[in-house]
């Protein structure tokens, strides 16, 4: 989740000026201030340094529901954006979405603070840990998630910081007592490679972020860099099934790197077959190195969950977990909010939530939806995330948003970007290959629960999909829909 404070000047982290941090432990930073507290990545970080005793601030301007809990764990959260908030505070941390000439890392410079980038902040929290690493172009979220629940069911208590919170347990960040760190580890900036992980798990590699990696050559290539990072005993997990990281898993073992890989594939070492996927979930056999280990089961549906839920099992048992805790893990995962969330009933709708923006994504989460649905419709409610991914894959969008039966498209949500004419939710709408009753553009926000209410009917499926704001429409959704009762 992106804060409201992006504006023009965020760009990508040049990963050779992130030097600042050094070997800094988290206990080294002070009291830690957080310039946009309340998006998931840097709430995770907050939650993570409040659970280990350390003082945190933070500002914002739109109450996120992650602030609640930081409240709770003792945070300050400030509503505001001003020099004030960095009274008796040691560190500042930034993330990307946020410009340069931010009035509070302005002022953080002119006091002299140290500043780190968020990706910094974490890495000094990592230190003393064996990290497990997880990045890809999709599935990181639910894979971390994964990862951590397996982890806590073996008894091992990790420290972690996820992209999104485990529904069940209403957090994303903490500070444990055992010896593995679970961390997102985000390629759209570059920040991926200041890490050292022990272990680096790569779902997947596709095309996305281009905006600041170039094209997808560079992108494979950073992913090969981020797995040269791992410890001289450490290992790179990969999907065997992938296009995307075929170059990695050929390049790195030529090298002599210790590559796993899962997946459908004959070679992987992992195997997965049989796999079923119905609105109660996704089950499969497993067997690893030949040796059967019988059926795995997950209570979310979609096959790509049962991929993401298969990286985070070959590594556990790499890493010598036994397979009864990684099997009971897996059947009692609570899911991640923003991954398939159910929000509620109302009027005979379900409503869910979903992070999906990436086609590849879209395409996944709506299928699966379309299972969810049965004989009812699938109504879709879109907020694209970003200018220039809309405008580069906008006939992949279009395709993915004409699996559902209605589509309504929100303007984009590109903090500093700039549309051009021709680009946005417009074109976007245009290019959905659906009846023209079937699909509108919906600019404004408070325009859309009636617009849900006018296209749904008892026993539909509603999802809102896409950019971060998007995931605070579903309660709206709600009340609209119960309301018209």
């Amino acid at each position: 989740m992106t804060s409201d404070v992006a504006s023009k000047g965020s760009a990508e982290v040049n990963t050779a000026e992130l030097t600042s941090a050094g070997e800094l432990t988290a206990e080294d930073l002070g009291s830690v201030h957080l310039i946009g507290i309340g998006g998931v990545g840097m709430a995770g970080l907050a939650r993570l340094l409040l659970t280990r005793g350390i003082p945190v601030s933070g500002s914002e301007l739109r109450e996120w529901p992650t602030l609640a809990g930081l409240r709770a764990l003792g945070g300050i959260i400030h509503m505001s954006h001003v020099a004030s908030n960095l009274d008796g505070v040691d560190t500042v941390v930034y993330s990307t979405a946020i410009p340069q000439d931010h009035l509070e890392l302005v002022e953080a410079r002119k006091r002299g603070l140290r500043v780190l980038h968020r990706s910094e902040a974490l890495k000094a929290a990592m230190t003393n840990r064996q990290t497990i690493a997880v990045a890809g172009t999709h599935g990181k979220t639910t894979t971390t998630s994964i990862m951590t629940v397996i982890l806590q069911h073996a008894g091992q208590d990790p420290s972690f910081v996820i992209g999104g919170e485990i529904s069940e347990a209403g957090s994303n960040g903490h500070h444990g007592t055992g010896p593995h760190f679970v961390a997102e580890a985000d390629e759209s900036d570059k920040s991926f490679l200041i890490y050292r992980p022990h272990v680096a798990i790569v779902t997947n590699i596709e095309g996305d972020h281009l905006n600041n990696w170039g094209d997808l050559d560079a992108l494979k290539a950073g992913f090969v860099q981020f797995g040269r990072l791992t410890e001289p005993d450490g290992c790179v997990v990969t999907c065997a099934d992938d296009p995307g990281t075929q170059d990695l898993i050929t390049t790195l073992r030529a090298e002599g790197r210790t590559v796993w890989t899962y997946g459908e594939s004959a070679d992987a070492d992992l195997r997965i077959s049989d796999i079923v996927s119905t609105a109660s979930g996704v089950r499969y056999a497993a067997s690893l190195d030949g040796e059967p280990l019988g059926e795995i089961k997950l209570a979310l549906p979609g096959k790509h969950m049962g991929l993401n839920s298969a990286a985070a099992v070959l590594t556990a048992l790499r890493l010598g977990l036994p397979l009864d805790k990684v099997v009971e893990a897996l059947a009692a995962f609570p899911g991640v909010r923003r991954r398939f969330e159910r929000k509620g009933i109302a009027a005979g709708v379900r409503v869910y939530d979903e992070y999906a923006y990436h086609p590849t994504s879209v395409k996944a989460a709506l299928r699966t939806l379309r299972e969810v649905a049965g004989d009812g419709r699938l109504l879709v409610v879109f907020q694209p995330y970003r200018v220039y991914r809309t405008r580069d894959l906008q006939a992949e969008l279009a395709e993915g948003l004409a699996i559902a039966d209605q589509v309504i498209v929100m303007e984009v949500f590109g903090p500093g970007e700039v549309r051009q004419p021709g680009e946005g939710g417009v074109a976007l709408t245009a290019a959905i290959d659906l009846p023209a009753d079937r699909k509108v553009f919906v600019p404004d926000w408070e325009d859309v629960p009636a617009e849900v209410v006018r296209r749904s009917r008892e026993g539909d499926v509603v999802v809102t999909m896409g950019a971060p704001p998007i995931s605070l429409m579903g309660d709206e959704l709600l009340a609209a829909l119960a309301d018209s009762e």
